[in-house]
């Protein structure tokens, strides 16, 4: 084994959390590999909704507007039932966009597509996933995991700082790091299959015989292809035909209607719903991400969602860590993003029961805006205050003027792997510059105006307060002026040290 074999990272698993990782560390510039033992990237569209603040993530690695152009928004739901009436609706609760919350509504967006958006990103980065490459052993000390990878009937043994394991339900990983992963089966097994058919509009998401797990199945178009998602509750036991004629035939039984004929089956599987989450999500320098570490019943539509914002916080962690900042700030992986999935798996479970009596509705709840670290031991507040967005809180966006009169975004500001600091009326400058840092002041005399006091209202700042902003768009300090020497031992903590400056 040469120096050439040694690399930060090893990421096994190529799904979304695995990409959305590979996307964070390559703008980083930090060394890894994206293997996948399967051979040719998954081709269904399981994973088919992006909530809003995934959206924002996506804003950030630069692929929002190709995942939109992918897909649509949610089209309304048109119930049948049994008495020959049809009721529409909307499957979600409106959420119209607001200047703090830029993306009001998800949108509907096969999993292919989604992935295959993320792998033109990467491929701009000059990465690309490794298909048809398995992990299949691998040990650690205290400097490095030496893993072993098969490519067909070639072997090969290399190291990594890190390993990450994004490699599903199912995760070698987590097997072999004997990390249990408790939950229940919850009693519920379904088909979903990407179909071509006639017989129905792709206007409307068609849903048949709500609130019976034994007659229910839907017809939802796939915008952007020819597909129809099909879903529906199957027998626990049993062989399940899932081919063109075997799902026409449930069809039938289903709706009672000869004139929906499924064409074709791109994709199809019959699944078990399960609720799980690992006991840990981090052995020494091993870590679990997405399906990995919890898995969700389809309900919430959180599955995805959660997977790409595990992998969105720990990026910039290890790539700070491999930076020199110390191991401790890796802890804080699991502390943060362990309890958010606890809650998003209680959330899609409840839903589930919801489904199962007809009466699904999908709030704000699930668009994943609210989610916040609140108690993080990277969550600093001095003094403590009385504001809705805390230490710990999203950042929201907001409208703003330059110093110059154009047009600016928060979001602007924030878009890339760096910290930011805003200072509100500040008198004085007190913070100095250093690497990895974005310092903008807001008001009089500064490089920002906020001049439809969209900041103000949002952030509720007092005149002289810092709000510090983390590289995954999350406050993680809001700071007096007079608790100055606090955000400073803040800033060396996660290695913003001052002078540290590049030079150009």
């Amino acid at each position: 084994m040469t120096e050439d074999d040694a690399i930060d990272v090893l990421i096994c698993g190529a799904g979304a959390a695995g990409l959305t990782l590979a996307i964070d560390l390559a703008r980083r510039g930090v060394s890894f590999r994206l293997i996948e033992k399967m051979n040719d990237p998954f081709g269904g569209s399981r994973g088919k909704g992006i909530q809003p603040r995934t959206m924002e993530v996506f804003e950030d690695l630069g692929i929002v507007d190709r995942i939109a152009a992918s897909g649509a928004f949610y089209p309304r739901q048109r119930e049948y039932h049994g008495d020959g009436s049809v009721k529409d609706g909307a499957l979600f609760e409106a959420g119209d966009p607001i200047p703090s919350e830029p993306y009001g509504a998800p949108l509907l967006v096969p999993q292919f597509l989604t992935e295959g958006a993320m792998r033109e990103r990467l491929a701009e980065l000059g990465h690309a996933p490794e298909f048809g490459c398995a992990l299949i052993a691998f040990k650690q000390d205290g400097q490095d995991v030496t893993a072993r990878l098969a490519n067909g009937s070639e072997e090969q043994t290399i190291r990594a700082r890190y390993l990450v394991g994004t490699d599903g339900g199912r995760s070698f990983v987590r097997q072999a790091l004997a990390v249990g992963f408790p939950g229940k089966t919850l009693g519920v097994r379904a088909i979903v299959a990407d179909v071509t058919l006639t017989g129905l509009s792709r206007d409307v998401w068609h849903r048949f015989n709500e609130g019976s797990m034994e007659m229910q199945i839907s017809f939802c178009p796939l915008a952007e292809t020819g597909f129809f998602q099909l879903q529906g509750p199957v027998p626990l036991e049993g062989d399940i035909d899932l081919s063109a004629e075997g799902l026409s035939a449930l069809t039938a039984e289903r709706t009672g209607c000869t004139d929906i004929v499924i064409q074709s089956v791109s994709w199809a599987s019959a699944f078990n719903m399960n609720a799980r989450l690992a006991d840990s999500y981090r052995v020494g320098r091993v870590f679990l991400a997405g399906d990995a570490a919890h898995t969700h019943p389809p309900t919430g539509g959180q599955g995805l969602n959660t997977s790409v914002q595990d992998a969105y916080n720990l990026g910039w962690k290890l790539a700070a860590v491999l930076s020199g900042v110390p191991e401790a700030l890796l802890d804080s992986y699991e502390e943060e993003r362990r309890p958010i999935a606890a809650s998003m798996l209680g959330l899609a479970v409840r839903l589930l029961e919801d489904m199962k009596r007809g009466e699904i509705r999908r709030g704000r709840e699930v668009r994943q805006l609210d989610i916040a670290y609140l108690g993080s031991s990277l969550s600093l507040e001095e003094p403590k205050r009385q504001a809705r967005v805390l230490a710990g809180s999203r950042a929201p966006d907001a409208l703003l003027k330059g110093a110059a009169g154009q047009p600016a975004r928060l979001f602007d500001l924030f878009k890339g792997p760096h910290w930011t600091l805003l200072g509100f009326d500040m008198e004085t400058a007190g913070v100095q510059p250093r690497k990895g840092l974005h310092i903008h002041t807001i008001g009089q005399g500064g490089n920002l105006i906020d001049s439809e006091n969209q900041f103000r209202e949002t952030y509720e700042p007092a005149p002289g307060d810092w709000i510090l902003v983390r590289p995954d768009g999350y406050v993680g300090a809001v700071v007096s002026q007079g608790k100055l020497p606090a955000l400073e031992t803040y800033l060396h903590d996660v290695g913003l040290r001052a002078g540290a400056v590049a030079r150009r």
